[in-house]
């Protein structure tokens, strides 16, 4: 049984017989259903051939589906929990690396804290850690080509550890999969980064690096075993682990977020990652993106920041935990629409506090609860950030959507009906 829905025909790890077109691993997105049902709509691997449907329960297997039969498109069932962690971070490790080394030599008492690492040679403890972060990365990573669907089969099917890299590949459907965030065996450490330093990581759960018309649906994203709460601190900072959930960057288009859940995590998604010159050249135009009926809970921000994008979030649920920051973030020549959203925040979290101005960027903001309150986003924000403010008209009034709920109605809809396990 998929999510206990619609009874599919499984074979044993390689290809299987194809299931009835009805099924969800053959199932398209919807017309009108966000940006990603924009042109030729999305369809993934739904024309993929008996030989190129697979079932997976191995990171190698998922890895080999991914590449077998060049171009064709594919269908990849997922089942189980795939571990992608690999057999340890010592694994990982290049000769001659080590941590307490490490800490040693950056110490900011030694270092400074205005000087970066970016010169350090290879035979430094700095090479040395980049050498082993990039053995992890070619471990950790995984290519997802052009008119693929993955698909989890059940309620416990799902990614540990993983990264899927949507790489310039057009027509991609991930749904049905729980993911737990990649765990960063050897986060650099910025002196630049605040004027106190910070660890950074690499890997997000699903990067959509110039990735097109994709839809992502039903899918859950979580820190699972090690949140942020578990990690050690150095140089009196989080040693941080993990980097985004989803990011969706570097001229990415027409994608599609439905009915997933995004929870317990820092800094959460991206539209767009950076305010440069050359990034601003390739993202003028694009990130066009839907979020819909989405759980956002128990997230300090990004939820998401946006540079460049056209982004319509409607129907979300954002549910507030402790540390929270913000939800939306308006960054550099963002055109957000975030209507019909319902916002669920703590006793002594501010309303103004859901919106974030990293640039003057005009958005729309209309029809919004706040603790079953309608609340006018931008007015509350500007009355309690008087030095930010916000400006009202995104200038562009979406056209892609299903059905929209009121705001009052999303809480109700979306807790009982987002995430891995729910699909039908």
């Amino acid at each position: 049984m998929l999510a206990g829905c619609t009874a599919l025909v499984l074979a044993v790890t390689g290809s299987a017989r194809s299931a009835p077109r009805s099924a969800p691993d053959r199932q398209v997105l919807p017309a009108n259903d966000g940006w990603a049902a924009s042109g030729t709509g999305t369809t993934g691997g739904a024309a993929a051939d008996p030989a190129h449907v697979y079932t997976v329960g191995t990171w190698d297997q998922f890895k080999a589906a991914l590449t077998d039969g060049g171009t064709a498109p594919r269908i990849i069932r997922v089942e189980g929990t795939i571990d992608a962690d690999g057999p340890s971070c010592a694994s990982f490790t290049a000769p001659g690396y080590d941590f307490a080394t490490y800490l040693k030599t950056y110490d900011p008492a030694v270092w400074g804290r205005g000087r970066n690492l970016d010169g350090e040679p290879d035979d430094s403890p700095e090479g040395l850690r980049r050498a082993s972060q990039a053995e992890q990365e070619k471990y950790v990573k995984a290519f997802v080509p052009a008119n693929t669907t993955i698909v989890g089969i059940g309620k416990d099917a799902g990614f540990k550890g993983a990264s899927l890299q949507i790489e310039h590949a057009d027509n991609v459907i991930v749904r049905n999969l729980s993911f737990e965030s990649p765990l960063d065996c050897f986060p650099q450490w910025d002196p630049t980064d605040t004027a106190d330093g910070n660890w950074n990581s690499q890997y997000d759960s699903v990067d959509l690096y110039g990735g097109t018309h994709v839809w992502m649906d039903h899918d859950t994203f979580t820190d699972g075993d090690h949140p942020d709460s578990s990690l050690p601190y150095y140089y009196g900072r989080i040693y941080e682990q993990h980097d985004g959930e989803m990011d969706i960057v570097k001229g990415s288009d027409y994608v599609t977020a439905s009915w997933n859940v995004f929870e317990n995590h820092d800094k959460t998604i991206l539209v767009g990652n950076s305010d440069s010159d050359s990034t601003a050249a390739t993202d003028r135009g694009h990130l066009k993106v839907t979020f819909h009926h989405n759980l956002f809970s128990n997230l300090v921000e990004r939820a998401p920041r946006v540079r460049f994008g056209q982004v319509d979030s409607y129907d979300n649920h954002f549910v507030a935990g402790d540390g929270y920051g913000y939800s939306y973030g308006i960054g550099k020549e963002s055109r957000l629409v975030a209507e019909h959203n319902a916002f669920t925040l703590p006793d002594g979290a501010q309303d103004g506090t859901i919106l974030k101005k990293w640039n003057d960027s005009p958005l729309t903001a209309d029809d919004n609860d706040v603790n079953g309150v309608p609340t006018d986003l931008i007015a509350v924000h500007n009355a309690q950030a008087p030095g930010e403010i916000l400006r009202s008209g995104a200038g562009w009034t979406p056209a892609l959507r299903t059905k929209a709920d009121p705001p009052q109605a999303v809480p109700g809809i979306v807790d009982h009906r987002a995430g891995a396990g729910h699909l039908c």
